[in-house]
């Protein structure tokens, strides 16, 4: 054990060096001495080390600035400081830096020691309980989703069990559920692991365009169709294809659809061959399709070839016990891209977070968390760093009514949605990302409760 312990003394007086590292290594340990603040540095950078004694008092750099270097370069290294009597307050500063203890010279080998063997068990433990957290966070993920609601742990159960089928999946859920999030799950589950998994938002082009997209087209076939292009089902041959936003398609893509559940065949747009291919289907819709059915809009044995397993996502606001624990994951995903040392949330903000209504559900949650890291001036996030509505706005949005009376979920979210709206002077993307959802989803959702400027 102390073999595998790296020990770095750093002081000026030769003397001191020497005998603390000579007890050092008489314990077993693997002890280095420098006699300044910058050479510690220079050997900081180069490997980890468990355990540094800084001298208090040094020319050039005292052990206040190594130790804030120190920690830049290694944040988890526990730091003991030396110091003379006469500057004890001093230490006693350090350690609220945060400076694990001190030693007084002159000092012992046996208060040395029993320092040393405080600091190692220390770190076994932390160890142990950063292993134990770890396990215990992988039976709440599936993928990149991560929910410990009975609700969500009986969807990824559903999900792991479909996944070794080749069943066509509809998924269905409000925007910002994780509904391609699951899918990609699906598939990475699935015995098509190795093969093309292939995103089509359904919402986001014209019906011609979308069209071209999915079966490809010809040279020729239409104004600047230069060149013979291969489309999405091509690409994802032997694979799968994940058609996001399915309610969204017209009435020609439904009966072309149909025909590739049925026939497992398609033709380029202007062409006549007949392509043959093997993918699996999923699809995704946050629009009732039943609903859509009734009003013409949308066929009915399109829905049932597509329905042969559906799987419907919980908007956030129905399972908030996840809430703390996605805070927890985000922040640790945005500490690691924008290489900050964020400590965590606020029991305030928390509390406020947990009492939103989450609209654009998690993936507004993860562009309040990014917006918040962006922000924070500590280590904390605060209330004022996520940009909620106040208490009061709160209270409005939740009390929010149609002139009907209406509080149903879809009053409160066009009621949400104006307000932002108005908040941006419509600026479309901006308004998207508060909301936690993409600009797409935004122009459907205002013309759905016909929202006007």
């Amino acid at each position: 054990m102390e073999k595998d312990v790296n020990i770095l003394v750093v002081d000026d007086e030769e003397i001191v060096r020497e005998s603390l590292c000579n007890w050092l290594k008489e314990d077993g340990y693997q002890a280095e001495a420098v006699e300044d603040g910058f050479k510690a540095l220079d050997i900081i950078k180069k490997k980890p080390w468990n355990v540094l004694f800084v001298d208090l008092k040094m020319p050039g750099m005292d052990g206040l600035e190594v130790m804030r270097r120190a920690k830049a370069l290694q944040p988890e290294v526990p730091i003991v400081i030396i110091t003379a009597y006469a500057t004890v307050n001093t230490a006693v500063e350090a350690m609220k830096e945060g400076a694990y203890d001190y030693l007084v010279k002159p000092f012992n080998p046996e208060e040395i020691s029993l320092i040393i063997r405080r600091l190692i068990e220390k770190q076994a433990l932390l160890k142990e309980n950063i292993f134990l957290r770890k396990e215990l966070k992988k039976q709440f993920y599936f993928q990149d989703l991560i929910s410990k609601s009975r609700k969500m742990q009986d969807i990824f159960e559903l999900a792991r069990t479909v996944a070794k089928s080749t069943s066509t999946i509809l998924i269905l859920g409000e925007s910002g559920t994780g509904k391609e999030l699951l899918a990609r799950a699906i598939h990475l589950e699935s015995l098509r692991a190795d093969t093309p998994f292939v995103s089509v938002s359904c919402a986001a082009l014209t019906e011609t365009l979308l069209e071209s997209e999915l079966f490809g087209h010809e040279k020729g076939a239409f104004t600047h169709a230069i060149s013979q292009k291969k489309g999405k089902f091509e690409i994802a041959n032997g694979g799968t294809i994940f058609l996001d936003e399915i309610g969204d398609i017209g009435p020609k893509l439904q009966l072309d659809l149909l025909r590739i559940l049925q026939e497992k065949e398609f033709s380029r747009v202007g062409g006549n061959e007949v392509i043959k291919v093997d993918v699996r289907i999923i699809a995704a819709t946050n629009r009732d399709l039943k609903k859509a059915i009734e009003e013409g809009k949308f066929r009915e044995d399109l829905y049932y070839r597509l329905n042969v397993i559906s799987i419907l996502i919980p908007p956030l606001r129905e399972r908030k016990e996840d809430i703390p624990l996605l805070v927890d994951h985000f922040i640790e995903k945005f500490n690691i891209e924008m290489k900050k040392k964020i400590e965590g949330i606020s029991p305030e903000a928390l509390n406020s977070i947990m009492a939103y209504i989450w609209p654009g559900n998690v993936r507004e949650l993860e562009n309040t968390i990014e917006r918040a890291m962006v922000i924070t001036k500590g280590t904390m996030i605060n209330v004022a760093d996520l940009g909620l509505p106040s208490r009061a706005e709160e209270n409005s949005l939740t009390d929010a009514v149609t002139p009907s009376g209406d509080k149903s979920m879809k009053a409160v979210e066009k009621e949400h949605m104006a307000k932002i709206l108005k908040e941006n002077d419509w600026n479309i993307q901006r308004s998207a990302e508060i909301l936690g959802i993409d600009r797409v989803t935004l122009y459907n959702k205002i013309r759905k409760y016909e929202l006007k400027k």
